[in-house]
Order: structure tokens, then C-alpha cells, then sequence
């Protein structure tokens, strides 16, 4: 607080001051030497603030956790006011997993660093270099996960995640969960993964408590399917894809490419900020580390403290891009592949209007859809939505056209994958029906993240018109079916990004 009353304090003097130029000329040379100190430490104090505010656990793209990424605020947008009279009667959830240890791969990775920040310690020590600016825990760090067999597993935190998140979304459609529980009126789907499956069951014991008889929290059993990973189109579609399994092995060496000047420039800066020899693989494994201390341990005074914000941001904008080649609007094929998530969100909302419009007895009909998955379902069927798009880019992928890479640091932009896509990120749409005297008697609401996001294909507003939903949205997506997005060899060359991959670095 202390920070922005002395910026403000120092903007008005500012201001005062370079009023004052323009009514004392014979003191011009004066004043503006007095404009530039001033101007230099507004610059000073605005960093200040910009670093006590910064908390890099919302910059740790997909790593980030659920508790940090829902309170980012990425624009103004106003939500609007559900119309008097609508009342939800369909929920569609796509949920990725909750927060989880790392993989067995990166476990023996974080083992390696270990031996190799021991290794540059000793060099130091032989060239008799000053320790003073090595932080003390690098010499004694041990990786956390040391000598641990197993991994990827959803951890207490992620459980948590899901656990109440599903109780908010309770409290906040009432009238969608007050019905008996029964798995055709809440079918919970999950893949046969094991993170996805247990966060589907800790949203679960989260949504149906107190609702029951067993143990102290009243839960009740409830069931969760899920389909083989070898014909799982609708929530594991890139598993099955084998167009797409070839885009990733072709394309994940041009991604690593894409990130090496980046490592590059801040390997250069670790080097004189702490005199160790610090390569670009060096760079990577401790982001990496980074990322894990902050958003599993809450520890960001370790391997984060090493960066400073702005290389968060840039390490952090590598990451998206990854993500926005591999799994975005880099490639069609990446959300092509998901039409068939898509038509059975669409399919189970026709459903609900048919139940209601036939006045169906509640509890004899679906009233919510839930999904848990993974990043890699989640991304491409945020981008059928044509969601965190940048300008006037809607058009675009309705009709395959290459998109532009997210615009680099510090230029602001939408693509973040702390918000597409962190840990138990999800993205909800809500039917509403309305009286028969308004525009409509269907709406479709979508809620990022639990909050309300504009859909660009319904003129950038966050409450659509079913009808016009399907029109502008899910109908251009439906021109191909599955078999020919994934298993027919393309005729027509691969479309390539409108920007070139090496041209992103010095946008």
C-alpha cells in the first residue's frame, strides 16, 4: 500500500512539474532535468510495485495451481446479467485433473540436477570464485522426490482442487443438483488414467456430500466410467488420433528448438548474476524445478528466486507456446480432432430441451454431464469454443486458416496457459431456459475457470442464444468427422503458423 500512495505522490509531482515547463521558459533547462529525475524514479518505483506484486505461482503455465489460476484477472470484460426468469436445467463440465507429483521421467531429471548444481559448486570452489552471490541452498539442495518409484499421481492439493470446486458449483446451481443422485440423471466420466479418475472422485465425494449415510461427512457411492484409452474418442481423442501423433513427433523437436534462445538469454544472465557455469539444459531443469517448488510446495524463494519476473514471464511465454503448437490453435488438426467431445456436450444439451419441453419428472432425466481429463482434452475443445483469442482471430479457425503465435512479453495477451489450462482448469457451459417472450427460449452460458467468458463466435458476449450457439460456433466444426480429421492421409500440404517459428522470439 505504502508503494502506491509514493508512486502516486511521485506521478503528481510529475505531472506538476512538467505542467510547469510550458510557464517558466527561462528555467527550461532546469525543469527538465528536474522532469527526468523524476521520470526516472517513476520508472524506479513502478518496477518496485511491479515485483512486490508479482507472485510467480500464477506464471507457471500448465503447472499452476487451481487456487491461483481462478483469481487471475485477464481483462474487463463485464458478465452478463442472467435474464429474469432463466433458470439453469443442464450443465456440461470438461475438467482437467487436479494438481500431481511429477512423473517418474522428470523425478530422475530433478536426481540429475541435483548432481549437476554439486558439480558447478565444486568448480566454483576450484577457481577459488567468491560464493557470496550463490544462494546457500544450492550447494545442499536434494530433490524432494528423491528415490520415489512412483509418480504422475494426484496429490492432496489436487484432491482438494476438485473437492471444492465441486461444492461451489452446488451452492451455486441448487435447483441442477437437488435431485436424488443417480448415474444417468449425474454421469461422471473420467479417462482410464488414474489422476483423472480420482479427480472425478474427489469432485464426487465433494458434490454428493452430506447427501448420504457413510461416515462422518454423510457421502454416498456414486459411479465413474470411463472407456478403454484405445477407443476413447471423446475425452483421450489424441490417444486415437494417428494424424496428430504424427504432428506431435514431427513438431515437438521444432517446439524444443522454438524455446533455445530464450534459454539461451537467460542462461547468460544466471552466469554473471551468480558466476556458475550454467548451461541451457541447466536453465530448463531448474524452471522446471521452479515450477514444482511453487505450485506443489508453496516454495518460491529457491529455484523461482534465481529469475527475476520478467525471465518468469519470458520462460513462462515459451511454455505457452509449447502448448499453443502442440495442443492449440498451432495447428487445426489439434482441435479438429475434438468434434466428437463437442457434439456429445451439444447432443446432451438437445437432450435436456426435448426433457423439458416434454415436462419430464425430475430425476428421470440428465441434468449435468461431468468429464475429468487432461490438458490435452481440455485445450482443443476450449478452442472449438474459439476461446482466448486475440482481436478479431474467430474467423480464422472456422476456417483453418494459420494463426498467429502469442505475442511475446512484455506485449500483453490472452493465451496464457496458467488460465487455458492449470491444474483442475475447466471450462462449464450452462443451458439455460427462459420465458417464452424472450429473444430466445435456450441459452448457452460459458464459465472459464468459474467465470463467465465472451464466446467471440456470439458477438463477445458470455450468454448466447442456443440456436445462434450452434449455428456460429459448433456447426463449422462439423464439416469432417473423426475418421477423416485423424486416420485419412491429408491430400493438401500441412498448414504451417502465419508466423514463422523463428521469427517469435524477436517479436
Amino acid at each position: 500500500q505504502k508503494f502506491r500512495i509514493d508512486t502516486l505522490v511521485i506521478s503528481l509531482d510529475l505531472y506538476i512539474n512538467i505542467s510547469s515547463l510550458h510557464k517558466h521558459k527561462k528555467k527550461k533547462k532546469k525543469s527538465m532535468a528536474m522532469a527526468t529525475i523524476l521520470i526516472l524514479l517513476f520508472c524506479v518505483f513502478s518496477h518496485s510495485i511491479a515485483d512486490q506484486d508479482f507472485d510467480v505461482r500464477q506464471h507457471l503455465s500448465t503447472v499452476t495451481r487451481y487456487d491461483a489460476a481462478k483469481d487471475i484477472i485477464v481483462n474487463s470484460f463485464v458478465p452478463s446479467d442472467v435474464p429474469n426468469g432463466c433458470t439453469p436445467i443442464h450443465l456440461n463440465l470438461v475438467a482437467r485433473h487436479g494438481a500431481r507429483s511429477p512423473t517418474k521421467k522428470r523425478m530422475r531429471e530433478l536426481e540429475r540436477l541435483a548432481t549437476r548444481l554439486k558439480l558447478l559448486i565444486g568448480e566454483a570452489n576450484e577457481r577459488n570464485l567468491s560464493m557470496q552471490k550463490v544462494p546457500a541452498w544450492i550447494g545442499e539442495w536434494e530433490s524432494p522426490w528423491r528415490g520415489k518409484l512412483t509418480g504422475g499421481e494426484l496429490i492432496i492439493k489436487g484432491e482438494e482442487e476438485l473437492y471444492d470446486m465441486a461444492i461451489r458449483i452446488r451452492d451455486r446451481f441448487p435447483d441442477l443438483f437437488s435431485s436424488e443422485y443417480h448415474p444417468d440423471v449425474y454421469p461422471i466420466k473420467a479417462t482410464q488414467v488414474p489422476r483423472a479418475s480420482a479427480s472425478a472422485v474427489a469432485f464426487g465425494m465433494g458434490m454428493f456430500s452430506e447427501r448420504g449415510t457413510l461416515g462422518p461427512g454423510l457421502h454416498r457411492a456414486f459411479s465413474v466410467t470411463s472407456e478403454s484409452r484405445a477407443s476413447d474418442i471423446r475425452l483421450r481423442f489424441h490417444d486415437c488420433c494417428e494424424n496428430y501423433k504424427a504432428y506431435r513427433v514431427k513438431h515437438e523437436p521444432v517446439v524444443d528448438k522454438l524455446k533455445e534462445p530464450i534459454l539461451d538469454e537467460i542462461s547468460s544472465a544466471l552466469v554473471k548474476r551468480y558466476e556458475l557455469n550454467f548451461t541451457r539444459q541447466d536453465t530448463a531443469s531448474l524452471w522446471f524445478l521452479c515450477k514444482q517448488e511453487a505450485s506443489i510446495l508453496d516454495i518460491t524463494d529457491q529455484a523461482c528466486g534465481l529469475f527475476s519476473p520478467f525471465e518468469v514471464t519470458l520462460l513462462e511465454w515459451a511454455d505457452d507456446l509449447e502448448m499453443f503448437i502442440l495442443k492449440g490453435y498451432g495447428n487445426s488438426l489439434n482441435y479438429r480432432m475434438g468434434v466428437p467431445l463437442l457434439e456429445d456436450v451439444v447432443q446432451s444439451m438437445e437432450q435436456a430441451i426435448k426433457a423439458k419441453e416434454e415436462k419430464h419428472v425430475p430425476g428421470s432425466y440428465e441434468k449435468a454431464r461431468l468429464r475429468f481429463a487432461h490438458a490435452e482434452t481440455l485445450v482443443p475443445f476450449t478452442c472449438l469454443l474459439g476461446l482466448f483469442l486475440e482481436g478479431s482471430e474467430f474467423q480464422k479457425i472456422q476456417k483453418e486458416e494459420p494463426m498467429k503465435l502469442p505475442p511475446k512479453p512484455p506485449q500483453p495477451r490472452n493465451w496464457r496457459g496458467s488460465i487455458v489450462a492449470p491444474f483442475a482448469g475447466n471450462n462449464m457451459l450452462i443451458l439455460y431456459s427462459c420465458p417464452a417472450n424472450a429473444s430466445s427460449k435456450y441459452f448457452v452460458q460459458v464459465l472459464y475457470n468459474e467465470r463467465p467468458i465472451p464466446m467471440p463466435g456470439c458477438d463477445n458476449t458470455d450468454y448466447c442464444p442456443f440456436e445462434v450457439f450452434k449455428e456460429r460456433i459448433v456447426a463449422p466444426h462439423l464439416k469432417l468427422d473423426y475418421n477423416s480429421v485423424c486416420n485419412v492421409k491429408p491430400e493438401q500440404p500441412e498448414q504451417k503458423p502465419a508466423t514463422k517459428f523463428s521469427e517469435a522470439i524477436t517479436l
